[in-house]
């Protein structure tokens, strides 16, 4: 595992940002007739097709031979060297409906490791990286998790099911016991910038689960290099191929308490 130069991490925010201002562009003059339905609640775009493809394009000059691990299938996986994994648009159906919560997602994972993330939040033009052993950074500040160390002076995000429901019941429990035990729970409606906002301390957690590595990549590194934790319902260290994902500041046991507390250990370790 080779580890990014900050020269290679700067290009790829130019990359981010130029498949942002594309996104931020369309968002103006969107059609929702243009919408297609992968499955259930499960939409996309010309838009995020052409991001991706921007995305993907503008990658092979940065790290030429690394593969593709994309959300719309652009690129070729490199089953034996580093992949570029991406979201060209966390929160499309908030970009369908006008709302400006939505991203561009990308990661960079080589030898079983996460060692560069970017997570451009398009509208409020906020730029979030982290390179791993070095930091992480919005719009070239550093950045840390909250400090807060109490479970009642918390914001907890999480993302609502949307297409598979089988873990209702629990995850209701979960929300209640949260909505009674912090200052309030919050759902945007894009992984990549409930972790972006987790990792710059405007959230002390955030937990959801029936995620793909795309939605989280980006977001993990900048958790972990803002000095936060991370782990599956479990609390083992499946977060970014198993679907379920907490991610917090030091109060990430606490959260994690009230997860497994609701969630049968059965129903925990099953992938969601």
């Amino acid at each position: 595992m080779t580890i990014p130069s900050i020269d290679i991490l700067h290009k790829v925010v130019a990359v981010a940002k130029e498949a942002g201002s594309f996104i931020r562009k369309e968002s103006e003059s969107f059609d929702r007739d243009a919408v297609e339905h992968k499955g259930f609640n499960d939409l996309v775009s010309y838009v995020d097709k052409t991001a991706e493809k921007i995305i993907v394009e503008g990658l092979k000059g940065v790290l030429p031979g690394a593969g593709f691990i994309a959300e719309e299938g652009t690129g070729e996986q490199n089953p034996e060297g580093p992949n570029w994994i991406i979201d060209p648009l966390d929160g499309t159906t908030n970009f369908v409906h006008g709302i400006p919560a939505f991203a561009v997602s990308i990661a960079l994972y080589d030898a079983g490791e996460l060692t560069l993330g970017v997570v451009y939040e398009v509208i409020g033009d906020e730029c979030f990286s982290a390179l791993k052993g070095s930091g992480a950074w919005l719009n070239d500040k550093p950045i840390r998790v909250s400090q807060a160390a109490r479970l009642e002076s918390g914001l907890i995000a999480t993302g609502f099911p949307y297409a598979k429901f089988d873990h209702m019941p629990q995850y209701l429990d979960v929300l209640t016991e949260f909505m009674r035990s912090t200052h309030g729970v919050r759902r945007i409606g894009s992984a990549a910038i409930d972790l972006a906002y987790t990792a710059c301390g405007r959230f002390e957690g955030f937990f959801e689960y029936g995620l793909k590595p795309w939605d989280v990549a980006a977001g993990i590194l900048l958790v972990k290099e803002a000095g936060g934790e991370l782990s599956d319902f479990t609390g083992g260290d499946q977060y970014l191929f198993g679907g379920q994902i907490v991610a917090a500041n030091a109060l990430h046991n606490d959260i994690l308490s009230v997860i497994r507390k609701q969630w049968p250990e059965d129903e925990t370790r099953m992938k969601s």
